[in-house]
């Protein structure tokens, strides 16, 4: 039962991933690839939680924090030069 349940949220993890990658080639505009971008982080970070508990290591929580914390400092400062550019 708990492997369907690791499989169904790959999958909802990967569907995330490719329609964030689509909204971040495609956007049309700067802004909604930005927040495409911030939606990759955090479905990256969901995935490395997931894989943490599928190896039974649990680094990779650690790895998803400090990815999560530079990724928001990321999008912090694209938001900044936009806001400049704008």
């Amino acid at each position: 039962m708990l492997q369907i349940i690791i499989y169904i949220s790959l999958g909802f993890i990967f569907t995330g991933i490719f329609f964030s990658t689509l909204r971040f080639i495609f956007g049309p505009t700067a802004a909604d690839r930005t927040v495409a971008l911030d939606t990759l982080t955090t479905i990256a970070m969901a995935l490395l939680v997931l894989l943490s508990y599928i190896f039974n290591r649990y680094i990779y929580i650690d790895i998803a924090l400090v990815y999560g914390v530079l990724g928001f400092i990321g999008v912090l400062v694209i938001a900044r030069y936009l806001e400049g550019a704008l």
